[in-house]
């Protein structure tokens, strides 16, 4: 049974940083597009970053930019998301998820989901 299996989440302070780990089980992921997502209190879910097993990346939000990595490790089957000098817009779980589509798919493009992590950053 495939299965993404977020971890690492937690509260910070502002300034902070976080590093959320994916473990993707059940199936061979590579060739799949991995992303992850957050949803904060009263928002809609939106992609933070995703990321090929070839390592093209994209981060389709400019307030991570400089601060977030999305990376993978091939061998492990595991996706990271390294969150650097965190801010309380931040707070949202954190989903991780994968996509048989690109960079670019749409959330309705994603097939498998975790249950998330919740990332809190106070201030």
């Amino acid at each position: 049974q495939e299965q993404l299996v977020e971890s690492g989440g937690g509260l910070v302070q502002a300034g902070g940083s976080l590093r959320l780990s994916c473990a993707a089980s059940g199936r061979t992921f590579s060739g799949y597009v991995m992303g992850w997502f957050r949803q904060a209190p009263g928002k809609e879910r939106e992609l933070v970053a995703s990321i090929n097993w070839s390592g093209g990346r994209l981060y389709n939000l400019d307030s991570v930019k400089g601060r977030f990595t999305i990376s993978t490790d091939n061998a492990k089957n595991m996706v990271y998301l390294q969150m650097n000098s965190l801010k309380p817009e931040d707070t949202a779980v954190y989903y991780c998820a994968a996509s048989r589509g690109s960079l670019y798919s749409s959330q309705g493009e994603y097939e498998y989901w975790g249950q998330g992590t919740q990332v809190t950053v106070s201030s």
